[in-house]
């Protein structure tokens, strides 16, 4: 074999090593960036579990303060007629007409349990539709409108649709709220047609702002 046949071999040997690096290195570099991304993710999971962590007391401090917001009721207790009762009492007391509602099915968060009711009709004006939603506000219970729907009613100054109406509460070996009382009415209003017209001046000092100024469909 010549010098000239092994400089040859030579070098298509150095060119046949590139090539095996080549066709290697693209498959590891994947497999690193993969690594890294594994770290950077392990990392953030890190920190943010340290940071909650650090913050236990505090939210310890907040998860007391809702607790004692919220009613306990036995673990056989149905509670369906406790919050319909309450939301009937609330919707009656502001002049709030709600034909048909239906509890759905209680819901486990930790804790804590959710029960939804669906009002499928309610009508009234906008003062009674403000003041019922405030009413609710003022329970001790912890009560959200998830959802609701609001369109003009054929009654002229009148509004319709419908909500859905969380209700949350916990479960334990504690005494039965009480039953709901009629919640104090924010107005003075005989009917609901009366509650349409004077819906301009409010009646309890302790009642959030009227919304007089507001033009009612």
């Amino acid at each position: 074999m010549s010098n000239r046949d092994k400089n040859l071999l030579m070098v298509v040997g150095v060119l046949v090593l590139y090539a095996i690096l080549a066709f290697s290195y693209r498959p590891q570099m994947e497999k690193w960036q993969r690594v890294q991304r594994i770290h950077a993710s392990a990392e953030k999971k890190l920190a943010d579990e340290n940071k909650l962590i650090s913050e236990r007391q505090e939210w310890n401090d907040r998860y007391d303060e809702m607790q004692a917001l919220m009613p306990v009721f036995p673990y056989d207790k149905d509670v369906d007629t406790h919050w319909l009762s309450l939301m009937d009492s609330v919707a009656r007391t502001n002049n709030l007409a709600i034909a048909r509602r239906q509890a759905g099915t209680e819901v486990e968060v930790g804790d804590v349990f959710e029960l939804p009711i669906d009002c499928k009709d309610w009508e009234g004006s906008l003062r009674s539709l403000v003041y019922f939603l405030w009413s609710l506000n003022q329970k001790g219970a912890m009560l959200d409108i998830r959802q609701m729907f609001i369109r003009p009613s054929q009654r002229a100054g009148f509004l319709r649709g419908t909500f859905t109406l969380c209700c949350a509460y916990m479960r334990g070996d504690a005494e039965e709220p009480a039953p709901a009382a009629p919640a104090d009415s924010p107005t003075t209003d005989k009917d609901a047609s009366t509650d349409a017209a004077d819906d301009k001046s409010a009646t309890s000092a302790d009642s959030p702002a009227s919304p007089s100024k507001e033009n009612e469909p």
